[in-house]
C-alpha cells in the first residue's frame, strides 16, 4: 500500500478499523508485557491503544505514515504535543508518548531506541504478502534479547485487503527463531471490517505472544 494510499483514506475519514475504545485484546493479554517498560507499536494510527498503554505506566512509541493520524490523536484528547523533525521524520511528544511519523521500515534504533515490547494490531495485517516478512525482520532490528510482541492477526479465506489474511502458518515462518505462542482464536466474522462481506467462509481473529532469544540462545 503507497503512501498516497493511506493519506487518501484519512483525508476521506475512512479509518473504520479503529476502536473508540481499547482493543479488548490489548486489555486480555497485557499481561504479556508485565515485564516491559518501553513499548512499540508500529503502523499505529489514532489508536486509543496507544493511550491505554501510556497510563499503565510504560513508555511508548508509536510509528505512522500519516501525519492527519498523528494530530489528530492528540487533537481529540485535547493535548497540545511538541513537534520536532528528525531527517525524513516529524515526531510528536507529549510526556510518555512520542509518535513518529514516516515509513516503518527506514526507523532505526539510533532514533527510536530499543524496546522490550511490541504492539501490533494493525500493521501485519495491513501490509501486502510481500512486505510482511520484511517487516517482522525490520521489527526484530528495534527489540532488546528476549522482548516480546503481543500480535493481533486475521486470518480467512478471500482475497484482497487491506486488512489481509495471515495464517498461522505465515506467523511462525515471519517469526522464525522465535517462540510463537497462539493466545486465543476468536471467531470474527461478525465483525468489522467482515471478511465475509468479500466471500470468505470463515474469519478468525488469532493473537499471539512471541517471544524473541537472546543470541545463541
Amino acid at each position: 500500500m503507497t503512501t498516497d494510499y493511506w493519506l487518501e483514506r484519512w483525508r476521506e475519514g475512512r479509518t473504520a478499523f479503529h476502536l473508540a475504545e481499547a482493543n479488548p485484546r490489548l486489555i486480555e493479554h497485557s499481561v504479556v508485557f508485565s515485564e516491559a517498560t518501553r513499548v512499540l507499536v508500529p503502523l499505529c494510527g489514532k489508536s486509543a491503544d496507544l493511550e491505554w498503554l501510556v497510563t499503565r505506566g510504560y513508555e511508548v512509541v508509536g510509528v505512522e505514515l500519516v501525519e492527519l493520524a498523528a494530530q489528530a490523536f492528540f487533537a481529540e484528547r485535547g493535548l497540545s504535543p511538541t513537534r520536532r523533525e528528525d531527517r525524513d521524520f516529524v515526531a510528536y511528544e507529549h510526556g510518555n508518548l512520542a509518535i513518529w511519523v514516516g515509513d516503518f521500515f527506514a526507523t532505526t534504533s539510533a532514533q527510536l531506541g530499543m524496546f522490550d515490547a511490541a504492539y501490533d494490531r494493525a500493521a501485519m495485517i495491513a501490509l501486502p504478502a510481500e512486505l510482511r516478512k520484511h517487516y517482522a525482520s525490520h521489527l526484530q532490528t528495534l527489540l532488546t534479547a528476549k522482548a516480546k510482541l503481543l500480535l493481533v492477526t486475521l486470518h480467512f479465506d478471500a482475497p484482497g485487503g487491506p486488512p489481509f489474511s495471515v495464517p498461522p502458518e505465515e506467523v511462525s515462518e515471519a517469526f522464525a527463531g522465535a517462540e510463537v505462542r497462539l493466545l486465543a482464536s476468536l471467531d470474527s466474522s461478525a465483525d468489522p471490517p467482515r471478511a465475509v462481506e468479500r466471500g470468505a467462509s470463515f474469519e478468525h481473529e488469532n493473537v499471539y505472544e512471541v517471544t524473541f532469544r537472546s543470541a545463541g540462545a
